[in-house]
């Protein structure tokens, strides 16, 4: 029986950038370019007689922005839309505009440059337009499609090495760690909003690009009681701030004597991600122990399955968003599925679900 296929519609206005992408995500088998479209307007006219079921979309094309596209596709005919810009960090608040207006996820247009990076980049935005392909837009479904992974995954073990089972001292703070990925962006800032000004401390994973985990930081900021940043080398982890993990970087939690602190590294992607929820989970357990909770949120795909249930065995307190509230139910599955979880919950309850089981 043939397998199921995402069917991708591209549209950017660089001939160059549609080849390219096309024959990145058709190396996938899973995935098949149904066309491709220089600008909106013709974008449209294919979507009047084949709705697809991903969008790739440039932010900045002639004759009409992605961003203004983007708000007239959502309310006329949802489908999933994937932001590809090659926009660096000055550019990094529009991209915001359109997880806001909708858009699913985000993907920086692949560049031509160091072999490593070029199939990391490949293979990333390969799994977000599938991932995409799952997510649940204006009330659809998600679509189900076979896991194809040809590349090898990485493990937690290529950072750091697994808990060594001894029971962490008490402290007086406790430390919450949250991991997400496709439609994370607004599904955390409900949560972050939720929380007061006292809050434990907090550190997040999002799947995202580097040079926009920032901005994404200073959005947030904005809008909550507690202080969010992208996280830096060596920040303490501490009451009524929130910590995001930069995009291309890992972020592992470290003890020194009774306090928390945040340490970002380079590596190799595990679990296909850098950041990835399942270093910073297995560094909670290392260095946490039933001192943090461990929470997994809406995203597709496993990574943080394995340091949550290494969380739990280390006597932190787990939490799963719920299906019905998740766009993708990917990663929360997957985490329940190991036997990780504690506590499964819809997203307007997670915020009020871990300050609880950090109260002693």
């Amino acid at each position: 029986m043939p397998l199921a296929k995402t069917r991708v519609l591209i549209v950017d206005d660089s001939a160059s950038v549609r080849q390219t992408m096309k024959a990145i995500l058709e190396e996938d088998p899973v995935i098949e370019v149904i066309a491709t479209a220089a600008d909106p307007f013709a974008a449209a006219r294919i979507i009047q007689t084949e709705v697809p079921d991903v969008i790739t979309l440039d932010v900045e094309m002639p004759r009409m922005d992605g961003i203004t596209f983007l708000r007239k596709l959502m309310s006329q005919c949802p489908v999933p839309v994937v932001m590809c810009s090659s926009l660096t960090e000055d550019g990094s608040d529009t991209l915001m505009e359109a997880l806001e207006a909708g858009a699913v996820d985000v993907i920086l247009k692949p560049r031509v440059g160091v072999a490593e990076h070029l199939q990391e980049a490949r293979a990333t935005i390969r799994d977000v337009v599938k991932a995409a392909a799952r997510a649940r837009v204006g009330g659809l479904k998600p679509t189900v499609l076979p896991s194809l992974e040809p590349q090898k995954k990485l493990t937690a073990d290529a950072m750091l090495p697994p808990p060594d089972g001894r029971p962490m001292s008490r402290t007086t703070e406790m430390v919450v760690c949250i991991g997400a990925s496709t439609g994370g962006t607004e599904a955390l800032r409900e949560v972050l909003q939720a929380l007061p000004a006292n809050a434990p401390g907090v550190v997040v994973v999002q799947h995202m690009p580097e040079n926009f985990t920032r901005a994404f930081a200073k959005r947030l900021d904005s809008l909550c009681e507690v202080s969010v940043k992208e996280a830096e080398d060596g920040d303490t982890v501490m009451r009524g701030h929130v910590l995001i993990a930069p995009g291309g970087k890992h972020t592992l939690l470290e003890r020194q004597g009774a306090r928390y602190l945040v340490a970002v590294r380079d590596g190799p992607l595990v679990s296909r991600h850098r950041p990835s929820v399942d270093v910073l989970f297995r560094s909670a357990a290392r260095s946490a122990g039933s001192n943090a909770v461990g929470v997994i949120m809406t995203g597709m795909g496993d990574d943080g399955a394995r340091g949550l249930l290494e969380m739990k065995q280390g006597g932190a307190r787990t939490i799963a968003q719920d299906e019905a509230t998740s766009i993708v139910f990917g990663m929360p599955k997957e985490a329940i599925a190991h036997g990780a979880v504690d506590r499964i919950v819809p997203l307007s309850a997670i915020a009020r679900e871990f300050l609880q089981a950090t109260v002693r």
